[in-house]
């Protein structure tokens, strides 16, 4: 069976909850398909198994729900956007034609209302009521039926069809009246200010909708359009100006002082700095030289870059969080199932309240009028919209405010999940430490010098590449000495690693393992009480001594233990490394609790006994032998300078090594749940309270359809607070 496939749908025509509720049943039902639609982004997520179905046809079922359908990619970014800009304006351009229609008939009202008339006295005549109203309700107000019919051939209600049904009641009223010449009062002011009031608050909530992209939107404007690379053929030795997405693996280019990178790259003449604020948060500018990395819309600072290209198009960093962000933004979290259960039956509940409010009015109150008023007041007051915008607009402004910070969330389930975290259980080497571990002391045995122990250790630690090899590799270069190749290299994870140099048997790993491999330690092991990590050696079998390596601790890892702390969590630390070294880095750190000589596995059943223990656990690492406990955390932290492996099995991706970003993800979690739960409070408070006061005949229809094009604004204007969130210092 092959793999599951993914694939990103624009979706057009939207307008309520129950619309994408619909479009996701639908989905949902074709064999072998998964979707999540979110409205807010106007996107489904669809994961679908290729045997079973295609894009073709996912496409097919969101045009026969009644909507428009398009595969979205990176490369259909600016054609979305020109079509929502093109749409924008030609809704802007109707809303004011609306307007200018029903302006007099609001000043009708007004005169009312100001009891300068009598109760069926009329300012302007009732035929041109009646010639300003029709335009607005039938022209401007189509898309409300439109939308109503394809949700009702779909087998479902949504905002359009309250819309459709209120003020069309209100009209037809209206016009029998009119037509007949009865001496009753005419409600063509309600159904034409009703659809005005309703297509401003669209116009207002798209604006609102499209500033809770605006990180992406920044992150795409960050990648250059041209690159300078060296020519090839006749113009070898020259520098061409081209296209960024003609570029191959492989291409060299040049990054002058101040110019932004245009893919990812290697370095290889040149020194310089570079300020990649935009994919780590990190002001302080990072120094480049020979072999070190690039990232595609980073900007060189002083000096001349020579790079040679190793991702382009959609194999940069950049893009790669462009993908991770969109995908986070179009996920739904766990809090919204309340909402969408609630908008999948909506507008049958609030259309047979409205049913039971106009039989009731007239039934009791013997008044046809009233009763068909404030009918019509429940259907337009109710608002399924602010339902459907509460979760997803906070999900998409909170993660674009991480990915600002260098805080990458992989869904809104990992983003609720933070909120939660009692127990961080983190990694020692390059997590609180530097990650860049030093030689600190050599143990050789008797009658073999330091520099023939460091070079053995260091051939066969080439085959490796833990950070504790690549200390001794280093130290072995930077003495000037002489290394072998390694032959026949087995790593045994967390543990060592065996191999041939010269001929000879090299074992290098913690001395309890060359213990189990059936090496005698000397009696005195001299590193036992030593605060370092030691890697001890044998050559064919037998005891050659040791290298004790220390890891400094991260300038920030106190303050962010201390940190944490005062946010309600407690650290565990966990290592491989021996008890003196992890007792020394737990003090220095502040962290009172740790694990030491823990196995990669170990570390893995040590987040299985926190969780036994009733607490919500969490797990930070970088590396390798860091994955099995990243996946058995409730939710993880990958440091993103670390593997692909750890950063694949994390639910969060730290750009910055720096364990504050945890801190980071944890208050931006808190953060946007207290709005997803202010936004779902005044989305339900508002329909608990509304709907019932329009039924009793509290409200009149044009202000309770102000107040419905109202609440969804409010829901993503609260939401859009969120863009004030910034890191701690």
């Amino acid at each position: 069976m092959a793999d599951p496939a993914t694939v990103e749908i624009a979706v057009g025509g939207m307008t309520c909850a129950a619309c994408a509720a619909r479009i996701e049943k639908q989905l949902n039902k074709l064999p072998g398909v998964e979707a999540a639609v979110n409205l807010a982004a106007e996107r489904a997520h669809v994961r679908f198994a290729p045997e079973l179905a295609d894009v073709d046809k996912i496409l097919a079922t969101v045009v026969k729900t009644g909507f428009t359908a398009s595969v979205s990619t990176a490369d259909t970014h600016a054609e979305e956007k020109a079509r929502k800009l093109a749409a924008y304006q030609a809704e802007v351009k109707r809303f004011w034609i609306a307007a200018a229609l029903t302006l007099p008939l609001v000043g009708q009202m007004a005169f009312m209302f100001g009891g300068n008339a009598g109760a069926h006295d009329d300012v302007l005549p009732r035929w041109l009521q009646f010639a300003l109203a029709t335009p607005v309700q039938f022209w401007i107000g189509w898309r409300f039926y439109v939308g109503g019919f394809n949700a009702i051939r779909g087998g479902s209600g949504n905002m359009d069809v309250l819309v459709a049904l209120g003020t069309t009641m209100a009209w037809a009223y209206s016009a029998v009246v009119t037509v007949l010449g009865l001496h009753q009062h005419v409600y063509f002011e309600a159904s034409a200010t009703v659809i005005t009031l309703v297509l401003l608050g669209k116009i207002l909530e798209a604006r609102a909708k499209a500033k809770t992209s605006a990180a992406i939107e920044a992150l795409v404007k960050l990648q250059p359009q041209t690159a300078r690379v060296e020519g090839k053929g006749e113009q070898s030795g020259e520098l061409v100006e081209v296209p960024v997405a003609t570029l191959i693996p492989g291409d060299v280019f040049v990054v002058r002082a101040g110019e932004s990178v245009p893919v990812d790259g290697e370095v290889i003449e040149g020194s310089s700095s570079a300020d990649e604020a935009m994919l780590t948060g990190e002001s302080l500018p990072v120094v480049k030289t020979v072999g070190a990395p690039v990232f595609a819309a980073t900007v060189n600072g002083e000096g001349l870059l020579r790079c040679r290209a190793t991702g382009v198009g959609s194999h940069t960093l950049l893009a790669g969080i462009i993908r991770l962000v969109e995908q986070a933004q179009g996920s739904k979290a766990p809090v919204q199932r309340l909402a969408d259960r609630i908008a999948a039956i909506f507008v049958p509940v609030v259309t047979g309240i409205a049913l039971l409010t106009f039989i009731a009015w007239w039934w009791f109150a013997g008044d046809f009028t009233q009763a068909m008023v404030n009918a019509v007041a429940v259907l337009v007051i109710a608002c399924p919209c602010a339902l459907g915008l509460a979760t997803p607009t906070a999900i998409m402004v909170g993660t674009g405010q991480g990915a600002r910070a260098g805080v990458l969330i992989r869904n809104a389930q990992a983003l609720e999940l933070a909120e939660q975290l009692q127990v961080l259980a983190v990694d020692k080497t390059g997590t609180l430490t530097e990650g860049r571990p030093a030689i600190a002391d050599f143990l050789p045995a008797a009658g073999l010098a330091a520099p023939e122990l460091l070079r053995l250790t260091a051939s066969l630690e080439q085959g490796a590449t833990h950070p504790l090899a690549a200390a001794i590799v280093q130290r072995a270069k930077t003495d000037g000495l002489s290394l072998s190749l390694p032959q026949g290299v087995v790593v045994t994870a967390g543990r060592g690693l065996a191999g041939t140099v010269d001929g000879q048997a090299i074992m290098a790993g913690a001395p309890a393992w060359l213990d189990e491999q059936g090496v005698a330690l000397p009696e005195s092991q001299p590193w036992r009480h030593a605060a370092y990590s030691v890697v001890a050696v044998a050559r064919d079998g037998v005891w050659l001594g040791a290298i004790g390596i220390a890891d400094p601790l991260r300038s920030s890892s106190r303050d962010a233990v201390a940190r944490l702390r005062k946010a309600g969590i407690d650290v565990v630390m966990l290592t491989g490394d021996n008890a003196e070294t992890a007792a020394v880095i737990a003090r220095e750190a502040g962290v009172g609790r740790y694990e030491a000589g823990v196995r990669p596995e170990g570390k893995a059943a040590a987040i299985t006994r926190l969780k036994a223990e009733g607490k919500f656990v969490g797990m930070a690492g970088d590396g390798i032998n860091d994955a099995p406990a990243l996946a058995a955390a409730d939710v993880s932290f990958a440091m993103g300078a670390g593997t692909g492996v750890a950063m694949e099995a994390a639910d969060i991706t730290l750009m910055r090594n720096d364990l504050r970003g945890v801190v980071d993800a944890v208050d931006l979690s808190r953060a946007t749940l207290a709005k997803i739960r202010q936004n779902l409070f005044w989305a339900f408070i508002y329909n608990v309270l509304g709907i019932p006061a329009a039924a009793l005949g509290l409200l009149n229809p044009v202000i309770a359809g102000a107040a419905m094009a109202m609440s969804s604004v409010s829901v993503v204007s609260n939401s859009l607070l969120l863009r004030r969130w910034k890191p701690k210092e």
